[in-house]
């Protein structure tokens, strides 16, 4: 039936009655669109040229305008803005590759209307093999948008065994980890434009350090969170934290807390704060597993300010206020010990404090208080852990405690509730106080005796 063609093959296709729908204009234009948009000739339907975009991804940077990547970039996505970044990659080892990736604007997800799902298409020659394959890019990338093209592709595979396919890995491999250094030279080139992308997807690559090992190196590199050497809402990054360091401090610091105020109103800036050290302040409940997941970012430790592993030197000059003598602090010590039982493992004095009373320091098992609240996190806000028995830390020198030191020996009642009181105020402001009925129950105990002096 090639007789009134000058070149080529023309194809009839019989159609069933169930699938009439395919010879209808509208759908035929659709499935030339999808999957042939961008092949080299032109494909009309009724004389209507039907793929009018021009695979831009193959082309040279330097010949193409802001303007085309914008127009290709909505056609691509069907989203009406810009986008905030693209990436033009090409490589011809260990693959041969032409990618054009763009990130939106706006992360959807985090608004709250829908999951992001994978929209970087992969293609062959210019010819669609997977509109969405979900292997192509890590989960944590799933804001990305855009077109690979490999011709090391297969042309004849079903999506079901490219899925599985060791040429789907590497491409992956290569995609992700350009992608990755991608963004850290965005961080340095254009810092303004890549604050605006860690406001939007942050939490997207927060989820890549907190599970994906392979890549944890990469993604340390691009966290970002407020500092006590940074005013409010300012961001640091790991790399620039180092810089501040002093030259014997070995760990990176941070405390995690609701918000950067709650983190301030607590203990355990005081020591830190009197010593000069800068502590990175974590306020999403992610951010703790994070670190947790981190551990260590060249050779520095990544510790927690209220975790048993920090060591504090002590200060040149002594705090204010008088301290009690060793004696009447050991027996403080051990009288809180029997008081609070289970509690604890150990109450002791140190270099914690200088404003408040007591602060927690520690907690048995699982590594700790952060790790507690790590799992807490997990559970949906559940504790599925038992309540962990924690170091207690006193400041001898404080008003409460002294003042405590002797109540114990006129009114060992009122004593017994003022270091109970203590010791859920401790809790609470390591964000491991469970259930606050109790803490407030005693409290109005508390506020009962005073009323009645």
């Amino acid at each position: 039936e090639s007789s009134d063609q000058q070149r080529g093959t023309k194809l009839v296709i019989k159609l069933k009655e169930d699938f009439s729908e395919f010879a209808k204009e509208d759908r035929v234009k659709d499935i030339i669109k999808k999957y042939s948009a961008f092949v080299q000739f032109p494909v009309t339907v009724n004389g209507e040229k039907v793929n009018t975009v021009d695979a831009i991804w193959l082309r040279s940077k330097n010949e193409i305008k802001d303007e085309e990547y914008e127009e290709f970039y909505k056609f691509q996505s069907n989203d009406y803005e810009a986008p905030l970044m693209r990436m033009h990659f090409s490589a011809d080892a260990p693959l041969e590759i032409n990618s054009l990736l763009f990130v939106p604007k706006r992360n959807m997800e985090k608004m709250g209307m829908f999951r992001n799902e994978n929209k970087v298409a992969l293609h062959c020659r210019k010819v669609l093999i997977d509109p969405e394959p979900k292997s192509l890019f890590p989960e944590w990338l799933r804001f990305l948008k855009g077109v690979v093209d490999s011709s090391d592709l297969p042309l004849n595979v079903s999506r079901e065994v490219m899925q599985d396919s060791e040429l789907l890995r590497k491409l992956n491999q290569v995609l992700t980890k350009r992608f990755l250094r991608f963004l850290n030279e965005q961080s340095k080139k254009e810092n303004e434009i890549y604050l605006e992308f860690w406001k939007e997807f942050g939490i997207l690559l927060k989820e890549g350090a907190a599970t994906d090992f392979t890549y944890k190196e990469d993604l340390a590199k691009l966290l970002r969170f407020e500092s006590t050497a940074l005013e409010p809402e300012k961001l640091t990054g790991l790399d620039e934290y180092i810089d501040r360091m002093a030259k014997d401090q070995k760990e990176i610091l941070f405390l995690f807390g609701k918000s950067r105020q709650s983190i301030e109103a607590g203990p355990y800036l005081e020591a830190l704060k009197a010593r000069s050290l800068e502590v990175l302040l974590l306020t999403e409940p992610v951010d703790e597993y994070v670190m947790q997941s981190v551990r260590e970012y060249k050779e520095k430790k990544i510790i927690s300010a209220d975790s048993e592993e920090l060591k504090l030197e002590k200060l040149d000059e002594e705090p204010k206020g008088k301290a009690m003598n060793k004696k009447d602090t050991k027996s403080l010590c051990k009288w809180l010990k029997e008081t609070l039982k289970d509690k604890v493992t150990e109450v002791e004095t140190g270099e914690r404090l200088i404003d408040s009373p007591v602060c927690i320091v520690g907690a048995e098992g699982m590594g700790g208080a952060s790790a507690r609240r790590v799992m807490k996190m997990m559970q949906g806000g559940e504790d599925a852990m038992p309540a962990s028995p924690v170091k207690l830390q006193v400041n001898q020198r404080h008003p409460i405690i002294k003042g405590l030191s002797s109540l114990i020996k006129t009114d060992n009642d009122t004593a017994e509730l003022i270091a109970n009181q203590l010791m859920d105020n401790a809790l609470a402001t390591a964000n491991l106080l469970d259930d606050p009925r109790e803490m407030i129950a005693r409290s109005y105990q508390a506020i009962e005796k005073l009323a009645n002096q």
